[in-house]
């Protein structure tokens, strides 16, 4: 295997590059307009593509909000991501909360629709 990423379908890649960069501090890779290619420097491999549902390759049969969908981000501290979602005016779906096995989670949508968790260590 070469390469292997995630596509989320939006009907703004702009604004989606926009939550991804601002609240985990993901950069473009790639920029073609219609897809967009997310990368962090923390972690050299990942890549997410941003991709605008209503393009020609895009089949019509795809092309719909996502669903049993969780996209899962480990960052230091996710009380930070959370300051961050606030200041965006994301949509907050659970506050940071400590689960038993450890971690704190935060749960955003993004202008997608595509369930965010970002979890950190608990303290």
């Amino acid at each position: 295997m070469n390469r292997a990423f995630t596509n989320i379908l939006c009907n703004n890649v702009e604004t989606n590059a926009r939550f991804y960069e601002d609240i985990l501090g993901m950069h473009r890779r790639n920029d073609f307009g219609w897809f967009i290619i997310m990368g962090s420097d923390d972690l050299p491999g990942l890549e997410l593509g941003l991709l605008d549902k209503a393009h020609e390759t895009v089949p019509p049969v795809v092309a719909q909000p996502p669903a049993g969908l969780i996209l899962t981000f480990v960052v230091e501290d996710a009380a930070v991501c959370h300051e961050k979602a606030i200041a965006a005016d994301a949509e907050i779906v659970e506050e940071p909360t400590d689960l038993p096995y450890g971690q704190t989670r935060l749960l955003l949508r993004d202008p997608a629709g595509t369930i965010v968790d970002i979890s950190s260590p608990t303290p």
